[in-house]
């Protein structure tokens, strides 16, 4: 049995989990979840998510793991070559304070459902939804850039010459960056780490629109 992955093709966790089960080579049943329509919020998704989130990845033994980053650990922990994370614990809290900064400081407050949110009940519009996602990338890819461009442990990846934990969330918000029009020129560091993400067909083949239910 295959494992099966509920998923939508612009969710950058959805995103950020694809990249990391290509670098692992984990095959997987591709389960579209489309959330603009709501089919997130069916009874027959709850089954299978109390939270009513994607991603979701149900194993062969019909356990469903939850969150992104918690996936993530449990594919490293469980398919130990090409590891996401590096051996050496300091090494390793860097790599997972870059990638928490994007899944959790950008992520968290720039969601479809908080977007929906602010122009359901503040009535934000397409400006104000804008205006909203790009101060919240800006406010933490300002600090990031400057950690990434003077660390000597960053490579042609986050961290060092392999890529992994930190660039899978990384090369997802950048997709999420260019549907909001995010000026990108500040970043060049950034910039170029997506790029070398990107010629590698384990990320490129994660892209949104290279997913079943693009459109």
């Amino acid at each position: 049995m295959t494992l099966k992955l509920y998923n939508y093709f612009r969710s950058s966790t959805s995103t950020r989990l694809r990249a990391a089960l290509n670098l692992k080579g984990v095959a997987y049943d591709y389960i579209g979840v489309h959330l603009p329509t709501g089919a997130h919020r069916t009874e027959e998704y709850a089954g299978v998510n109390r939270q009513e989130l994607v991603p979701a990845l149900e194993l062969e033994d019909g356990t469903v793991l939850t969150q992104s980053l918690a996936i993530m650990e449990w594919l490293d922990e469980t398919h130990p070559e090409r590891p996401l994370l590096p051996a050496e614990p300091k090494a390793r809290a860097r790599v997972r304070a870059l990638a928490q900064m994007v899944a959790l400081e950008i992520h968290p407050i720039n969601n479809l459902r908080v977007l929906t949110f602010l122009d359901a009940e503040f009535g934000a519009g397409d400006a104000g939804r804008k205006a909203w996602f790009n101060h919240w990338v800006h406010t933490t890819f300002q600090p990031l850039e400057a950690m990434l461009a003077h660390s000597p442990d960053t490579g042609t990846f986050c961290h060092g010459d392999t890529p992994g934990y930190a660039d899978c969330c990384l090369y997802a918000q950048m997709w999420n960056n260019r549907r909001f029009e995010v000026d990108m020129t500040p970043y060049p560091t950034i910039r170029r780490i997506f790029d070398a993400l990107d010629a590698l067909p384990e990320f490129a083949s994660a892209a949104p629109s290279q997913q079943p239910d693009a459109g």
